[in-house]
C-alpha cells in the first residue's frame, strides 16, 4: 500500500457534513453494544510494517480505547526477528512451520519482540494520545509456559526438539486487569515463562487466543495479509460458525498458515468469546470499519 493511496483514503473534505454526520451517527449503535467490552488484537503483517498503516493502526486502538472500550494489543514479529538474526549470521530453521529456537535465538527473539517491536508499538500509541504500556508474560507472572513437545506428522513416535518453543501452561491476567481499569492500553510480547524462569517463545496467534478466552473478551481480532477466509473459489467468507469450520478443515479449504490461526481463533470462539475476526491488516482503518460499521472487512467466526 503506498502513501500516496492512503493519503487518497483519508480525503474526506468532500465529503459534505450530513453526510459525515450520518456515518458517525451509523457507529452509535456498536458503540454503545461494545462499551466496557474487552477486544483482544493479534497485530501483525502488512498492518505492522508499514508506516501509514502503522499509523491507522495506532489511531484505531485509541479511538476505540477513547469510546468506552478496552483494546490490549498482543504482537507478532517474524520478519524483525529473521532480519536480527540475518544480521547476526545466523540461519532460522523451521521443522513443521516453527522456528527453531535455541538458547541464542531465544536472547535474540525476547530483544527483537520485547525490546524493539513492542515499544515502537507502545510508542506509536502513545503519539497519538493513548497510554500504552508494555509487558512480556514474565510481567505480574502473565503467561506460564513449558517446552512444547512437538511429534513428527508423519510418525507419532518421534518428537522433534524445537527448542524454547513454549505452550502455554496458565495466564494470569491481574495485570492486564489492573492496567485496564486504569485506563492504560496494554501491548504484550508473546513471551512466556517456565518453572526455573527459562524464556519461551510463543505463537503471538495463540497467545492472543488464549488471553480472549481467559479475560472472557467480547471479540479477538486477528490482523493478518489475507482478506480472511476464502472459499475454494478465492470468494471472501464473511460470516462463518464454529461448526461451518470444522467442515472447511475436513474439505481442505483451510490449510498452510491459516489453520494454527483459525484454530485458536475456534477455541477461542468455543470457549466464550463471542466473536473472533479475522481482518486484512492491509486495509486503511480495518479495526474501526470492522468494530463500528456493519460492513464486513474480514471473516468472522461466532461462537455458536
Amino acid at each position: 500500500m503506498s502513501s500516496a493511496t492512503h493519503h487518497l483514503a483519508v480525503d474526506v473534505s468532500q465529503v459534505a457534513p450530513r453526510e459525515k454526520a450520518e456515518i458517525l451517527a451509523q457507529a452509535l449503535p456498536y458503540i454503545r453494544k461494545f462499551h466496557g467490552k474487552t477486544l483482544v488484537i493479534k497485530y501483525g503483517g502488512n498492518a505492522m510494517t508499514d508506516p501509514a498503516l502503522q499509523q491507522d493502526f495506532a489511531e484505531d486502538v485509541v479511538l476505540l480505547k477513547l469510546v468506552g472500550m478496552n483494546p490490549i494489543v498482543v504482537h507478532g514479529g517474524g520478519p524483525q526477528i529473521d532480519e536480527a538474526l540475518n544480521r547476526l549470521g545466523k540461519k532460522g530453521t523451521f521443522i513443521q512451520g516453527m522456528r527453531v529456537t535455541d538458547e541464542e535465538t531465544m536472547e535474540v527473539v525476547e530483544w527483537v519482540l520485547a525490546g524493539e517491536v513492542q515499544q515502537d508499538i507502545v510508542g506509536l500509541i502513545n503519539s497519538v494520545g493513548g497510554k500504552a504500556v508494555g509487558l512480556t508474560g514474565r510481567d505480574g507472572g502473565l503467561i506460564r509456559a513449558h517446552k512444547l513437545r512437538m511429534v513428527d506428522k508423519d510418525d507419532p513416535s518421534k518428537e522433534h526438539d524445537v527448542g524454547q518453543v513454549g505452550e502455554i501452561t496458565a495466564i494470569d491476567p491481574a495485570v492486564v486487569k489492573a492496567l485496564q481499569d486504569d485506563q492504560f492500553i496494554p501491548v504484550i510480547s508473546p513471551i512466556g515463562f517456565g518453572e526455573n524462569n527459562e524464556s519461551y517463545n510463543i505463537n503471538a496467534d495463540l497467545v492472543a487466543s488464549k488471553l480472549a478466552t481467559v479475560l472472557k473478551a467480547e471479540k479477538l481480532m486477528l490482523l493478518t495479509n489475507t482478506p480472511g477466509v476464502l472459499d475454494k473459489s478465492g470468494k471472501l467468507l464473511t460470516d462463518l460458525t464454529a461448526r461451518r469450520i470444522d467442515e472447511l478443515f475436513a474439505d481442505g479449504t483451510i490449510s498452510g498458515g491459516m489453520l494454527p490461526k483459525i484454530a485458536g481463533a475456534l477455541d477461542a470462539a468455543k470457549s466464550g468469546v463471542n466473536a473472533v475476526h479475522i481482518i486484512d491488516g492491509r486495509v486503511p482503518h480495518a479495526m474501526l470499519l470492522e468494530i463500528l460499521t456493519d460492513q464486513a472487512y474480514g471473516t468472522m467466526i461466532r461462537s455458536h
